[in-house]
């Protein structure tokens, strides 16, 4: 059994792809910029007008002169009027970058997702994905809505607050400085300890989707099996790894900003004892104390503004982390970089010297396997479970990719046919027959997007699926519901039968298409299908040897090797492995 795939974590790799996420809007993140800027001279100009009013406007107001003071309180409430609208702008303006980023970045994660190859999306589980997808990218969203906005105005501030401490007493200014050297230290091992814990937060919420995933997925599984009381179990494990992780990185948050606080604590009481000093002494003004004991409060306030922006950030970090992961996965099935036109495939297929294995962990499914299937031929395969059926038509689809030698569709190897080509060429029916929440018709016409209502109900008529979709509430745009649960296994493989015939492809291949169609809907379809396989190539993999009797050729398989190939009354008259099916099968219908 393959294990679940895992990528690891690169934080330059993460880096680079929030780059490319805020590049686009460039031009609206420096007037944003501006903006906070604007902002934070706005707000620090405060303090200086109070010291102003302390010391010129209150002594000239004693005197009978309220002119200066009330030019300082004007000058502050234009201030804060000042402040509030810039803020106002800002939010609007970054709030805009924040939202136009996430789309981006969800719109190329699941555009990107689409891409990969089965190998990958069956190695990493649709839960992990949903995971990216959700969690990830709202955890992201929290870094832009409100982490970006505390950084830039908690670093504008720190640099503006220095600048003017350093103005207004170089001395008193240095004491608040000296506690950069304990808070650097604290700030180098909180962003580390952080980074940890949030790696395994993410993980550890994965888990916890991708488990509730699997369960609703499979809940008539569950049911029918009693799996309610283990799940839960397994649930509460995940749920404890994630509150135990999620702990951890609140303990680290909280000892770094209890060590912040203290530290400013400590600077604002010496600063206000050597204060007071220097103001007995007569070197320093009340009021250049007063703003200066302000601006010591502006400095450390933001400081535990951005260490709640470190926290933020490296949550982030970490979920961009594993976003990133999964964009830097390459298509096992890549694009050609000059795909070779195929404009009008005739679907002769053939396999030269191929040999195949899922991963490099699991065995050889194929090895050295020559095939040829002229245009128009109907080939069935039959075998044992594990004999490489459907490993053989997952190549003709290109599903994967061979390990060695070439499977070609009209003598032009599939690794050179364009996507569109080749999906326009051959179709794939398969045992699930996936419905998507819609009506028949919308999920009919997915084979041929522009058919319109007559090519649709044409395409139902050549399968026998017309008769039922006319007899449903509202005929052919009768909603199916969620995976098409509104109608029966065989008429659900009816509909993806019809699709597949709408797309009239040059190969059709029929995955144990048949396998949940009842013995008189499997006959209606048998009728069907001798017409619209005629004139076309056709690979069918069935059990149900009713189904094979109906090919021209028949290969037998078994471990990855052809045992027999002939026509089915070749076979049959061999007396060999086909025959021996042909017998049991015949004999179970008695």
């Amino acid at each position: 059994m393959t294990r679940p795939m895992e990528i690891e974590a690169e934080p330059g790799r993460a880096r680079k792809l929030l780059g490319s996420l805020l590049r686009p809007h460039r031009v609206r993140a420096v007037f944003a910029m501006v903006l906070v800027l604007a902002e934070n001279a706005a707000h620090l100009v405060g303090p200086l007008l109070i010291a102003g009013a302390l010391d010129v406007g209150v002594p000239a107001a004693v005197k009978g002169d309220p002119v200066p003071i009330a030019w300082f309180v004007a000058g502050y409430a234009a201030s804060s009027v000042l402040t509030a609208g810039l803020r106002w702008g800002f939010l609007l303006v970054s709030g805009r970058i924040g939202q136009d980023v996430l789309i981006d970045l969800r719109g190329r994660l699941f555009t990107h997702s689409q891409r990969l190859s089965l190998s990958f999306h069956q190695s990493y589980t649709s839960g992990k994905m949903i995971a990216r997808a959700t969690s990830d990218i709202d955890t992201l969203s929290d870094l832009i809505d409100e982490g970006l906005d505390g950084l830039i105005s908690s670093v504008l501030t720190v640099i503006g607050v220095t600048v003017l401490m350093l103005s207004l007493d170089h001395r008193l200014a240095l004491i608040v400085l000296a506690g950069f050297v304990p808070l650097f230290i604290a700030t180098m091992v909180f962003r580390k300890e952080s980074a940890r814990c949030y790696r395994r937060t993410r993980t550890e919420i994965a888990k916890v989707i991708t488990h509730f995933t699997e369960t609703m997925t499979g809940i008539r599984a569950v049911q029918a099996y009693r799996r309610e009381e283990a799940n839960a179990k397994v649930l509460d494990e995940h749920n404890d790894g994630y509150r135990l992780a999620q702990n951890r990185a609140t303990w680290v948050l909280g000892v770094y900003l209890v060590v912040l606080r203290m530290v400013g604590s400590l600077s604002f009481v010496i600063v206000l004892a050597v204060g007071a000093w220097l103001v007995s002494a007569e070197e320093m003004a009340v009021g250049v104390l007063a703003a200066f004991l302000i601006y010591v409060r502006l400095f450390y306030d933001p400081l535990e503004q951005l260490g709640t922006f470190l926290n933020t950030y490296a949550s982030a970090t970490a979920a961009l982390e594993k976003i990133s992961g999964v964009l830097a996965q390459e298509p096992g099935v890549p694009e050609p970089a000059r795909p070779t036109p195929l404009p009008s495939a005739r679907g002769e297929l053939r396999m030269s010297s191929v040999s195949f294995r899922y991963s490099e962990e699991t065995p050889v499914v194929l090895s050295g396997m020559d095939l040829h299937v002229p245009a128009g031929q109907t080939l069935a395969v039959v075998g044992a479970t594990g004999a490489g059926k459907s490993s053989l038509v997952k190549l003709f689809a290109r599903f994967y990719d061979p390990a060695e030698g070439v499977v070609s569709l009209d003598g032009v190897d599939l690794r050179d046919l364009g996507e569109e080509d080749l999906r326009r060429a051959v179709v794939m029916v398969t045992q699930e027959s996936f419905l998507f929440t819609g009506s028949v018709a919308e999920n009919i016409a997915l084979g041929k997007p522009s058919a319109d209502r007559s090519e649709i109900e044409a395409a139902a008529r050549a399968v026998g699926a017309h008769e039922f979709i006319t007899a449903l509430p509202n005929g052919y745009d009768t909603d199916v519901n969620k995976h098409g649960s509104r109608l029966s296994a065989g008429q659900r493989q009816l509909v993806a039968f019809a699709r597949a015939f709408l797309a009239d492809p040059a190969v059709l291949i029929l995955d144990e298409a048949t396998s949940s169609l009842d013995i008189p809907t499997e006959r209606a379809v048998q009728r069907a299908l001798e017409t619209v396989l005629r004139d076309r190539t056709a690979v069918i993999i069935a059990h149900r040897l009713s189904t094979v009797l109906i090919a021209d050729r028949v290969l037998v398989m078994e471990r990855g090797e052809i045992t027999e190939d002939g026509s089915p009354e070749e076979l049959l008259g061999s007396g060999g492995e086909f025959a021996s099916l042909h017998s049991a099968w015949t004999a179970s219908l008695a």
